[in-house]
């Protein structure tokens, strides 16, 4: 991230989404969280989800900055918070979208993105997200074949919105960097890409 940048950034975080009542929050690893973020939101901005934000997840120390991220040394992830109405769309429906938007089968990756903060990861609030977020692995991993899933499921902890030029850059930047990984995928285009 952050190629061809040259215009003057807002370097301040983003304030974090609050969630309202009877909606509930999500929160993924899965690369660039510029395409992560602009591949959520065209699937379900008119579906059920009614704030997205990027950010930090997953690391050592507090208010961590997107050069810190960077480095690979504090633990975070690149990662993308949803706030969603579940009498709409449920978890399940959300990471059933999440390893089809990706490629969870790489450790660290996605094209050309690489390091820690890269992972494919889906942080759990609960005991009841975390056995959902397992189930689901189950079902990906039917359709990955002998393609391992990486992903790794882990406790939500801290998260921490991004700087506010990090915050819907696709849509502001639209010839911005984009990964290639990050688009929708069918089970049955999976299932053909690992016989």
């Amino acid at each position: 991230m952050g190629r061809g940048m040259s215009y003057q950034k807002d370097t301040t975080s983003a304030e974090p989404i609050v969630s309202t009542q009877g909606n509930e929050l999500a929160t993924f690893g899965a690369g660039c969280f510029w395409g992560v973020e602009k591949v959520f939101k065209r699937k379900f901005a008119n579906r059920g989800l009614s704030a997205i934000q990027v950010g930090y997840c997953g690391g050592s120390n507090g208010t961590p900055s997107y050069q810190q991220v960077c480095s690979g040394t504090t633990g975070h992830a690149e990662a993308v918070q949803l706030q969603y109405d579940p009498k709409v769309l449920t978890l399940a429906e959300l990471i059933d979208f999440f390893y089809r938007m990706h490629d969870p089968t790489t450790l660290n990756r996605q094209g050309g993105d690489a390091g820690t903060q890269y992972r494919s990861a889906i942080f759990y609030r609960n005991d009841v997200d975390k056995q959902i977020a397992e189930e689901q692995t189950k079902v990906a991993q039917m359709h990955f074949k002998t393609a391992k899933i990486q992903t790794t499921i882990e406790p939500m902890g801290a998260f921490w919105p991004a700087e506010k030029y990090h915050q819907e850059y696709l849509d502001k930047n639209p010839h911005g960097y984009e990964c290639a990984m990050h688009y929708e995928r069918t089970w049955e285009s999976i299932e053909a890409a690992h016989k």
